[in-house]
This record gives C-alpha cells, sequence and structure tokens, in this order.
C-alpha cells in the first residue's frame, strides 16, 4: 500500500492509525479528567459518566501507543478484526514507535458513542493537533471508532481509499 508522503507520519499510530476527522459524534461536552482505569467491561448503563469518559481517554491513547500489544489495539478498534493486517503491518513501522495521542476532550453523545478530542505526537511533538473522532461501546469496551480510524487511513492514503478495507469506503 502507498501512502501520501506527508502523511507517512501517521503510520506510527498505524496500528491505529485511526481516528480521524471524519465522525465527531454531537453530544454535550463534559471533560474526561480521572487517571484511573476503569473496567472496560462495565455496561454503559452501569457506568458513571466518570468511569466512561476515563475509559474512553485510556482505551483511546492505549490504540495509539507502540507499547500497546498488537492484539490489544486490535481489540481497542471498532471492528478491529477487519483492520488487524493494517495494525500488524504498520506496528513494524520505525516512525510507529514514536507516535502516541494526547485525548483532549471527551463528550458522551449517548450511552454507546462520545465524541474524543485528540492530538497525534511524534515523538512527544504535535503532529496532528485538535483531531476529532468518536469512540463506540462495543462489546463490553470503549474502543476507537472505525470511521476515525478510516479517515486517518484516508490521509495517509493521499485521499484515496480505492485500497483501504471495503469498511472505510463510503456507503459500508
Amino acid at each position: 500500500m502507498r501512502f501520501h508522503p506527508l502523511v507517512s507520519r501517521l503510520h506510527l499510530f498505524a496500528p491505529v492509525a485511526a481516528t480521524v476527522f471524519v465522525l465527531a459524534a454531537c453530544g454535550s461536552g463534559s471533560k474526561a479528567t480521572s487517571s484511573s482505569s476503569p473496567s472496560p467491561s462495565s455496561a454503559p448503563s452501569t457506568m458513571s459518566s466518570a468511569a466512561a469518559l476515563a475509559a474512553i481517554k485510556t482505551n483511546w491513547e492505549a490504540f495509539f501507543n507502540a507499547k500497546t500489544p498488537v492484539p490489544r489495539r486490535v481489540a481497542l478498534l471498532q471492528n478491529g478484526q477487519i483492520f488487524a493486517p493494517i495494525i500488524r503491518a504498520q506496528a513494524g513501522s520505525p516512525l510507529a514507535s514514536a507516535a502516541t495521542a494526547k485525548v483532549t476532550k471527551v463528550a458522551l453523545a449517548s450511552p454507546t458513542q462520545a465524541s474524543v478530542t485528540y492530538s497525534i505526537l511524534v515523538g512527544g511533538k504535535p503532529a496532528l493537533t485538535k483531531q476529532a473522532g468518536v469512540a463506540v461501546y462495543e462489546n463490553g469496551t470503549w474502543k476507537v471508532g472505525d470511521a476515525s480510524f478510516c479517515g486517518l487511513l484516508t490521509i495517509e492514503n493521499g485521499g484515496k481509499t480505492s485500497s483501504l478495507p471495503a469498511a472505510c469506503k463510503a456507503g459500508a
């Protein structure tokens, strides 16, 4: 797969080159401020808002962290198995080891969806700032929404979706 040179930095979070600006769920904005790691298996209806916000932030940042094992990153992406080959391929990138994400805001839109504002850092320096993404509650875990991941993949691919998984193409 050939990627746009200006966006090749995104390979770092590639395993999770996820979250783009594609879908930002609307909702009232509460900020995630807790640093605790709540149980991701709590049902949204039984999980407090603060716990949900903290879980979203924790899981989002873990997805974009090169130190997070690939199987865990796959599990933290909505429909992750579809994207597993891409995540594995990008995990080997030297640039990927320098990328992280910093979540600055999470707002619950519903018990199963939230908007996320985040920045992608490379070597601790901002590469993409104030990005809008979406988190979804799937199978007991708050995950990076596949629409967000597809958005980043589209950027990496110079705006083209033809070589991306069907889940990333319009109408998928």
